[in-house]
């Protein structure tokens, strides 16, 4: 124990000036693995306050303050000490701690701590029960504080260390000087020590004797003193009961100056009520008239009419008490106010409503009227004339929103009237600069059957076949770009001025009844033959996005319509469109007056994705073409019409796409093209040809592969390298065919020798073979003198030179491989003579330099 108390103070109490007074071992009831230890404590400085602190040990032997509680705190201890020692007991702080310990002995010292902490600091705040000693201790207390606090005081005079001071040191060292030959000697130096201390009581007893006549005056002196105080306390006394009259008088001024100054208070807040009431629930008799006049007939009475409704809102938003409104001249004021925005709000509604029905039934210039350029319509005047009543539509939003939710209906209602017949005639208009007919041949133009459509649409744009009837291959972009360049500020501008009329922008919740309507206008009129990017769409757009489609409703389909004709008045109609559509859009996103959720983008993201899907249409019906096109069997070789049309479509393409932003789509139409096209070359090799097949195939692979390295396309880098493979695949195919024709038996026969080696035939018995003896085989060279061979390859020459298209320039080319291949067949077969054939002496009857002489004199006389 005595280890733990120092190392208790040691370790943790001493550093915090902390004195350790109790300790027990504890742990929780029914829990014995977490042994702790409860120490009872105070400060080491006054005020001492006692502390109950609980520590734990760690692993390394090492003390940790778990939790402090201020003694103050404790309620409750329990001892659970009935008729019998128990080691378990309660201490109650803001809850219940159980806790059990080993002793009960310490638990026993333990809880006489806490009592007389308990009586000596906390004035017996904390409550003992189930501990018998208590009582008896009780009885004790008195005595025993005294004794306590003398033990406590002493400890703390112990405990308290003075280091002597210089004077004091001197004395000691000098006192130890004088006596140096008794401090040998302690019993000696003892005796001198207690002698001197008697002398030394014997001189106070002496002074203290002297002293008696001045002790005597200084009790004298304290005695008068104690009278003069008597005296004066009955003075201030006397003091006391006559200021009590006087404080009496004061209180009851002071309430009565409490009263009047509540009166002052009072009337002074109700004149301020009543200033506030009549100025803010006052309108001007000008605003009165105004309202009631409701004349908006001119700027300056709608300027007049804004004022007034303004400061109609100011009086009836002002927050009033509900008590106010009980007061007569208060209530007739609200009812007036109330009237006059009634009355108003239905002046001004039918006032607006007559504008957009006159803007609604505006006339529109007729289709036969002379036109000199194309210009879409503007609504500048329309918008203009509406503006200065943007104040009052705010008002009215913001003091009726019922009534104001009809308003933006009502005006698409009517100005879709006006723009359908606006967007109609200037898609007519486009429609005859791009065509240079009137309607009547626009209309025979659409109804031609499909099967010409599909005759002319492999015809040359720059050919006269494709120029009888067509525009200019420019005309279209231009005149599709023109289009949407007049079309985006008519759609900006209405965009820009409904958001800011109607304050759609602002609050879109205001217009959920717009929005349920015409989502079911927009259900009820999509077809289902729209293409999906054309319908509705099911989730809940903007109010901005549910206006402008109602207003403009006829704008998507005539843009279809149109589209639909610069399709059909071009072979790669389609082509154009998408570039003209594509580029229109980047620049509308880049442009600073588009605005962001503009709702021509939308329509133009809805064409772009027809138009997409009308091109990929288009190109899969080029490949079908394509791949189904039969050869005629009685063709000579030459170019495909495949590869030629192919050939024109990149070369138009690539012009279309030169400015374009953007060319995956056409990346991906060149690529399926080229399948079809190399698919359609395949497909020669089942056909039944009067030519030899491979060199078609070669021919043909070989001017695509030629064709691709000019136009340097950077998708069909694999597909040049495809061809370039399979017309080397080709040529290689035709050169082994033809090359046995010149020496056909002499190529048969060594057939047969390798044949006869690959079976197992060892070389040198080859020539014991009957079918390939010695004597055959100078027979079969007989058959092949140097003439015969020179003849043989110059009806080579001539053969191929005779079905070989000249354009190609492929007949150098094949020649020479011709050459390479006949070289070494020569030097295979003299190979296989001197192998099989070994001291025979049997030789070809032309050498290599004859070989050689003989294409070099073919060659000269062809140039």
């Amino acid at each position: 124990m005595a280890s733990l108390w120092s190392s208790l103070e040691k370790d943790v109490f001493n550093p915090q000036k902390k004195r350790l007074l109790e300790t027990i071992r504890v742990w929780k009831t029914g829990k014995k693995k977490k042994m702790s230890i409860l120490c009872v404590v105070v400060d080491a400085f006054r005020p001492m306050q006692p502390f109950l602190v609980k520590v734990k040990v760690d692993r390394g032997e090492q003390y940790k303050v778990a939790y402090k509680w201020p003694l103050a705190e404790l309620k409750l201890v329990d001892g659970k000490t009935l008729s019998q020692a128990s080691l378990d007991f309660d201490l109650q702080f803001d809850k219940v701690y159980k806790w059990t310990t080993s002793s009960f002995d310490e638990k026993k010292t333990f809880i006489r701590c806490l009592w007389k902490l308990n009586h000596r600091f906390l004035a017996s705040s904390i409550t003992f029960v189930n501990v018998p000693s208590c009582a008896a201790e009780g009885r004790q207390r008195s005595q025993e504080d005294r004794k306590d606090t003398a033990e406590m005081e002493s400890q703390e005079e112990l405990s308290v260390y003075q280091e002597m001071t210089p004077k004091e040191a001197a004395d000691v060292l000098k006192l130890m000087e004088e006596y140096e030959p008794l401090v040998n000697n302690s019993v000696a130096f003892a005796e001198q020590l207690s002698n001197d201390l008697q002398v030394l009581d014997e001189a106070n007893l002496r002074a203290i004797i002297s002293s008696e006549k001045q002790v005597t005056q200084l009790m004298g002196s304290i005695d008068e003193a104690l009278v003069e105080v008597d005296r004066m306390q009955e003075t201030l006394q006397i003091y006391d009961e006559l200021l009590g009259s006087v404080k009496q008088q004061m209180d009851h001024i002071h309430r009565e100056n409490s009263l009047l100054h509540h009166v002052i208070s009072n009337k002074t807040r109700l004149m301020d009520e009543i200033l506030f009431l009549t100025t803010h629930l006052d309108l001007g008799k000008e605003h009165c008239d105004a309202l009631s006049q409701a004349d908006l007939s001119s700027p300056s009475r709608v300027k007049a009419c804004i004022a007034a409704a303004e400061a109609l809102s100011a009086c009836m938003n002002i927050l009033i008490q509900p008590g106010y409104r009980k007061l007569q001249a208060v209530a007739e004021q609200l009812i007036m106010f109330e009237t006059l925005k009634q009355n108003f709000e239905n002046s001004f509604i039918g006032h607006i409503t007559n504008i957009f029905e006159l803007q609604g039934n505006a006339q529109v210039p007729a289709l036969g009227q002379p036109i000199d350029k194309l210009s879409a319509p503007s609504h500048s005047l329309h918008h203009e004339e509406l503006v200065p009543y943007t104040p009052l539509m705010a008002w009215l939003k913001s003091t009726n929103p019922v009534l104001f939710c009809d308003l933006p209906k009502i005006y698409a209602q009517n100005l879709s009237r006006l723009y359908d017949r606006e967007i109609k005639a200037f898609f007519e208009h486009a429609k005859t600069f791009l065509l240079g007919r009137r309607k009547g041949s626009l209309q025979e133009s659409a109804e031609k059957p499909m099967g010409s459509r599909q005759r002319c649409r492999w015809s040359l744009p720059g050919s006269q076949e494709g120029l009888q009837d067509t525009p200019d291959k420019g005309n279209v972009v231009r005149m599709l770009e023109q289009v949407l360049r007049e079309l985006q500020p008519l759609c900006t501008a209405e965009q820009q001025f409904i958001e800011e009329f109607f304050q759609l922008s602002r609050d879109a919740a205001d217009l959920q009844v717009l929005e349920a309507s015409a989502s079911k206008e927009a259900e009820s009129t999509a077809s289902p033959e729209d293409p999906p990017c054309a319908k509705p769409r099911s989730q809940l757009e903007e109010p901005t996005t549910h206006l402008l489609n109602e207003i403009f409703s006829c704008l998507e389909p005539e843009l279809r319509g149109f589209v639909d004709v610069c399709n059909k008045v071009h072979p790669f109609g389609c082509l154009q469109v998408l570039v003209a559509l594509n580029d229109s859009i980047f620049e509308m996103w880049g442009s600073s007056s588009a605005l962001p959720s503009s709702f021509l983008n939308t329509v133009l993201g809805n064409m772009l994705l027809l138009a997409k899907s009308s091109f990929n249409k288009y190109i899969g019906s080029l490949c079908k073409e394509i791949e189904e096109a039969k050869v005629p069997s009685k063709m000579k070789g030459g170019i495909l019409p495949a590869v030629i049309h192919f050939e024109e479509f990149v070369n138009f393409s690539e012009e279309v796409f030169r400015t374009a932003r953007r060319r995956g789509e056409l990346d991906k139409a060149h690529l399926r093209l080229a399948s079809s096209v190399f698919s359609s070359i395949n497909s020669l090799s089942s056909a039944n040809l009067k030519v030899n097949t491979d060199m078609v195939m070669m021919e043909n692979f070989y001017h695509i592969h030629c064709f691709l390295c000019q136009k340097k396309i950077h998708c069909l880098e694999a597909k040049k390298i495809e061809a370039k493979q399979r017309y080397s695949e080709h040529m290689e195919k035709y050169v082994i065919k033809y090359l046995g024709q010149p020496l056909e038996k002499l190529n048969h026969f060594f057939e047969g020798v390798k044949a006869r080696v690959a079976q197992g035939v060892k070389e040198e018995e080859v020539s014991f073979q009957l079918a390939y003896s010695k004597q055959e085989l100078r027979k079969v060279i007989e058959k092949y003198p140097g003439k015969e061979v020179k003849r043989a390859l110059e009806n080579l020459y001539r053969k191929i030179h005779k079905y070989l298209s000249p354009e190609e320039n492929l007949l150098p080319v094949a020649w020479h491989a011709m050459e390479q291949e006949f070289i070494r067949q020569y030097q295979e077969f003299e190979d296989l003579i001197q192998r099989c054939y070994t001291g025979s002496g049997i030789a070809m009857e032309f050498t290599m330099e004859d070989l050689l002489s003989y294409f070099n004199s073919i060659t000269l006389s062809n140039m």
